[in-house]
Order: structure tokens, then sequence, then C-alpha cells
């Protein structure tokens, strides 16, 4: 079987409310990589505030690192004590020149189709 294809959280919204082993997909600018403890920081700035998102990299290394490129990711949630999730990656991929406004103009279109679809099944099974 296939895992979930994972769904698009915006950096600033990853927190302590995603659930244990949710498959979901982000990104960020690589702003860390500790290569001894198989770990990532992928920074975005929203707002006037700087979010952070740590990334497990044990399941994709080696990979070529390069610090201040943009990355997507796509993993699952693992909850860590006084922290906000990990993301285990399965795929992390530099996607440097990426326009990041129109897929965040993307992501908030396919938000609103699936609200619109979930509301339309609503009202034909009642």
């Amino acid at each position: 079987m296939l895992p979930n294809a994972g769904v698009y959280y915006f950096p600033w919204e990853i927190n302590s409310s995603i659930p244990e082993g949710e498959t979901l997909r982000t990104f960020g600018r690589l702003s860390c990589y500790d290569l001894a403890r198989s770990e990532a920081i992928l920074s975005a700035q929203h707002s006037a505030a700087q979010h952070r998102v740590c990334v497990d990299t044990r399941l994709v290394e080696p990979f070529e690192a390069q610090l201040g490129s943009l990355y997507m990711v796509l993993g699952e949630a693992e909850h860590r004590e006084g922290e906000n999730p990990v993301i285990k990656a399965r795929i992390l991929t530099c996607v440097e020149g990426m326009n990041v406004p129109l897929l965040e103009q993307a992501v908030q279109e396919q938000r609103k189709y699936f609200s619109e679809r979930q509301q339309r099944m609503g009202t034909d099974t009642s």
C-alpha cells in the first residue's frame, strides 16, 4: 500500500496540534544542517515572524545540503517532548527558484476546493 500524499502545511502552521504520524508537506530555506545528528532546520518568514521547522533527515541521506536554498519536504510528524513536531522526511528536495507566493496561493486554492467539495458531499448525502 502506498503512503498518503501529504497535506500541505505552511511552516507557520506546524505546531503540536498536528497528529503524530500525520503525513505532511511543507517548505522553507535550509538554514542549518547537522549531519552528525541527521537534522535540518528549514526557515520561513511570515508577517514579521521567522518560523523554523525541524526535519529528521535519516531516511534521505546522503543529500547535498545547500544552505540558504529553498527545500520542500514530505514526511510524517513526530512529536518530541517540549518541541513542535519534527518532520521525519521521506523526500527532501531542493526547489530553489520556485515561486513561493504562487505556491502559497495554490495551496489556498486547493484548500478552498477541498472544503467546497466536502460541503457538496455533505449536502448530497443528507
